[in-house]
């Protein structure tokens, strides 16, 4: 018996949040059928506004993706699965397959990635309970709420910590807690004091009320709130399926791209947190724009058979 042919589209846009919200509707307005999949989760979904992105200032993250998902759905020619992508595969020069956590197979002539990235927190108890409401990334995003308050960045990465640490005196108060992670050194340490920031040796083992901090002296450090750099990984193995070229960035492996987004197998165009070395709501709404203008522009460029394949 002869399998039904897959539903197929011009594009496959795996993530649903802005970078790939931001893609799929360069490419409705192509007139271009397209079909997002999206597994629903956020990676701001903690934090209670957004902030820094033109025209959105303070508005809740869900209500501006929600917003925007009712846009791109009045175009006729966008389809929604609310789904997982389990496996990406190359159909040599047709375009691409995925396979979704509902049992559904769906085919597209382009593939754009807008995966997101997982968040790996430090093992702090206290801390996971916190993120995005009192502990946070990035103070672009929530440093001027903090009213120039008491603002701890807890050491992980060096690199990191010593990059959060230099830019947060601009927001507040700052104190490192550099526990095991890494001892500054001499010139470390002069540009930290330069700067007005504290050093603490001390471990922190937990947080309490809104983000105090407990040392393993026993000594608790109120603070109005706490930043740290998680490790980062791309939320799904996707482009890993597909050949796709990462990078080794300081926080994480993220998938290399050109600068208009195209990744290393043809065909396939990655955005937002999983295409960067660092993103928030404005850079993958950008990003995002990108990747769906230069998808729709490759669609009169056949695919090459021999580089179309996983691992090409």
């Amino acid at each position: 018996m002869t399998p039904s042919p897959l539903p197929r589209f011009d594009a496959l846009v795996v993530g649903g949040s802005y970078a790939g919200l931001s893609a799929a509707l360069q490419l409705a307005r192509a007139r271009r059928q397209v079909l997002v999949v999206d597994a629903g989760l956020r990676r701001n979904r903690f934090a209670a506004t957004s902030h820094g992105f033109l025209g959105q200032d303070g508005r809740p993250p869900g209500a501006i993706a929600d917003e925007a998902r009712a846009q791109l759905l009045a175009y006729p020619n966008v389809a929604w699965r609310d789904a997982t992508a389990t496996q990406a595969e190359a159909e040599g020069g047709a375009g691409f397959a995925l396979s979704l956590d509902d049992g559904t197979r769906v085919a597209g002539r382009r593939l754009l990635l807008a995966l997101g990235v997982h968040d790996s927190l430090p093992p702090v108890p206290g801390l996971a309970e916190r993120w995005g409401r009192s502990v946070f990334h990035c103070p672009y995003c929530h440093g001027y709420e903090l009213e120039r308050g008491r603002i701890g960045v807890l050491a992980g990465s060096p690199a990191a910590a010593l990059h959060q640490a230099l830019m947060l005196p601009d927001w507040g108060t700052v104190t490192l807690f550099t526990g095991e992670a890494f001892v500054p050194d001499a010139e470390q340490r002069a540009a930290l004091a330069a700067r007005g920031v504290s050093v603490e040796t001390a471990p922190v083992v937990r947080l309490h009320d809104r983000a105090t901090v407990e040392l393993g002296d026993g000594r608790r450090l109120p603070l109005d709130g706490l930043f740290v750099a998680p490790r980062t990984r791309p939320s799904t193995p996707l482009a890993a399926q597909l050949g796709c070229v990462h990078e080794d960035g300081p926080l994480g492996p993220f998938v290399r791209t050109d600068a208009r987004k195209q990744t290393s197998v043809p065909g396939v165009f990655a955005c937002g947190d999983a295409a960067r070395l660092a993103g928030n709501v404005a850079l993958a709404v950008g990003d995002g724009a990108m990747a769906g203008a230069a998808a729709h522009q490759s669609l009169s460029v056949p695919l090459p058979q021999a580089d179309a394949r996983a691992g090409g």
